[in-house]
């Protein structure tokens, strides 16, 4: 018997067998979808790489500049005591914006979508095969995220890359949208209980610090670019522009 080898190509086309009859099924039974909503149909693969907004840039975020065309990831985390402001305010804004270098990073604002489904490299280009947020944010029924995606991180057998993998391994909620907000914006949204799962400071260091899920962008698999430091020192850093008074970029 002939084993089925693993590629990225192999991997795409038995997932694309098994979304044809869900979105067959979801196509027959719902509404067309309106603009902005989360079953929104996929832009096309070779559709513009999604990119945080100008102000994200000009305010520390991890987009540093473009290139050819091409996303410029920062590779360095300051520690906390490196950083420093002419008082808590000011400091603790210089904080949030280089922990803005994580937040804003692929590996995080690729399951962090505003709308819409997820999006995957290093230029965020639409999933393949096009994929739907779902009700829980777990994909759409009958094809949840951990059908392709498991406990651990999955190499492909013949050629360089990987299947992502976690336990749990899901969307953030849509009120957790960033991709293309400012870092101005992600601050206030992060730090209100009515957009953020309900969390305050202390909640917030904690996923941060110490979230398995977070955790995963310092360890992503072959083919994809860590973020940059650790998970330890994104901690340290939130711990930081917590204890300076959490203030936000403007």
């Amino acid at each position: 018997m002939t084993r089925l080898k693993l590629t990225a190509a192999t991997v795409s086309a038995l997932a694309l067998l098994m979304t044809a009859p869900v979105f067959a099924q979801e196509a027959a039974t719902t509404e067309p979808a309106q603009t902005g909503t989360d079953a929104a149909p996929m832009a096309p693969a070779d559709a513009a790489p999604v990119t945080p907004a100008p102000e994200a840039a000009a305010s520390g975020s991890t987009i540093a500049g473009q290139a050819e065309g091409q996303m410029v990831l920062a590779t360095e985390l300051q520690a906390p005591e490196a950083i420093t402001g002419a008082d808590d305010t000011a400091r603790s804004v210089a904080l949030f914006q280089e922990m803005g270098k994580v937040i804003t990073h692929p590996r995080c604002l690729n399951c962090h979508p505003v709308t819409g489904g997820p999006t995957q490299g290093d230029d965020m280009h639409p999933h393949s095969p096009p994929m739907v947020r779902g009700v829980a944010d777990f994909g759409p029924d009958g094809l949840s995220c951990t059908t392709c995606h498991g406990a651990e991180n999955v190499a492909y057998s013949v050629e360089t890359g990987s299947i992502p993998g976690h336990s749990p391994w899901q969307l953030a909620p849509e009120s957790m949208g960033w991709a293309g907000q400012s870092l101005a914006n992600i601050c206030t949204q992060m730090k209100d209980p009515e957009r953020n799962g309900g969390r305050d400071l202390e909640a917030i260091w904690e996923h941060h610090a110490n979230d398995g899920l977070v955790g995963w962008a310092w360890d992503p698999g072959q083919g994809r670019t860590p973020a940059p430091g650790s998970q330890e020192l994104f901690g340290q850093l939130t711990r930081a522009w917590i204890e300076t008074g959490a203030a936000c970029p403007s």
